[in-house]
């Protein structure tokens, strides 16, 4: 599957993606001073071996917000957000910390967190890194394109 990022002037950028079976979706992105959110769910799952929303979508599910829950990829949604918190905040966060917080927010929302290590945050934060600066590059109007292939 094919992921292509474009960077907007206003409000939003936007992202196509560009499915093995030709059809194609394109998603709003609220621009959100980091990289894009879905962006952000690319660097999460590029790493883990798990499914999240990315490896949903290219398993054949529509890529919109009615996404039913489901046990593993609500466990990655809730890793993407402490890590999306943790670039808002300037990336710093130590591992430990960030582990505790995604603990946390999983019992809140009473979902099953994933067996996450300081290795695993620290690959996500080097794919985040990687990303960030690829992302700064791009003039408005350009575009960022991103394979994701899902591990299972």
């Amino acid at each position: 599957m094919r992921l292509v990022f474009a960077k907007g002037a206003g409000k939003h950028d936007l992202l196509t993606i560009h499915r093995a079976d030709r059809r194609q979706e394109t998603i709003d992105c609220p621009k959100q001073r980091i990289i894009p959110h879905d962006m952000v769910h690319y660097a999460v799952e590029s790493v883990l071996d798990a499914r999240g929303f990315l490896g949903r979508v290219a398993a054949g599910e529509a890529a919109d917000f009615t996404m039913g829950a489901e046990v593993e990829s609500d466990g990655v949604e809730r890793l993407v957000e402490v890590i999306q918190g943790d670039g808002w905040s300037g990336g710093t966060t130590p591992a430990d910390e960030m582990i505790a917080l995604y603990a946390v927010t999983c019992a809140a929302r009473g979902c099953t967190a994933l067996a996450v290590d300081a290795a695993t945050i620290d690959a996500i934060r080097a794919r985040m890194a990687d990303l960030t600066a690829a992302w700064e590059a791009v003039p408005v109007g350009g575009t960022l394109e991103l394979a994701f292939e899902p591990r299972h």
